[in-house]
């Protein structure tokens, strides 16, 4: 349960930062008070965040209930997670995240909103190249390596 809660945790932290305060901060300073009006772009946007924010909580109990630990990389799973979205692709969380972000850009029609989901993409990438995946081969060794030739990074594998 303490897993859980610090799990939670961390991910309220970062979604309440990541996703909500600086999209909001974005759209404050292009001027983008609400949706020009209430149509299909707000429609498929709405139903791309709520998904988006759907996959990320799925992902963050994965962590929790699975892997036994949080997201955060100074508490990472103790066990390799490959159960529940984990088992589509390598990071859909990232997923996730990127999904809402492009969903809140669509629903504000904003193309602010929609570079900094292509730049939280690009860095989310570059993190996941660089730091994680690094990190996983050292923890998990083998069955991280097993993982990686049946699961794609961004795309499923058919």
């Amino acid at each position: 349960m303490f897993t859980l809660i610090r799990a939670l945790t961390w991910a309220a932290l970062f979604i309440g930062f990541v996703l909500v305060f600086l999209p909001a901060r974005i759209l404050a300073r292009a001027g983008v008070a609400g949706p020009p009006a209430i149509g299909v772009s707000q429609v498929a946007g709405a139903v791309a965040v709520v998904a988006g924010a759907a996959l990320a909580t799925w992902c963050v109990a994965s962590f929790a209930l699975v892997g036994k630990g949080t997201p955060a990389p100074f508490d990472p799973p103790r066990r390799l997670v490959v159960q529940g979205p984990y088992r589509f692709v390598r990071n859909p969380m990232y997923v996730g995240a990127v999904g809402a972000l492009a969903g809140a850009a669509l629903f504000y029609q904003s193309l602010a909103l929609a570079a900094y989901a292509g730049l939280f993409a690009l860095v989310a990438h570059a993190f996941v190249v660089g730091y994680e995946e690094p990190v996983l081969r050292r923890s998990f060794g083998a069955g991280y390596d097993a993982y990686c030739s049946r699961v794609g990074r961004w795309w499923p594998r058919s």
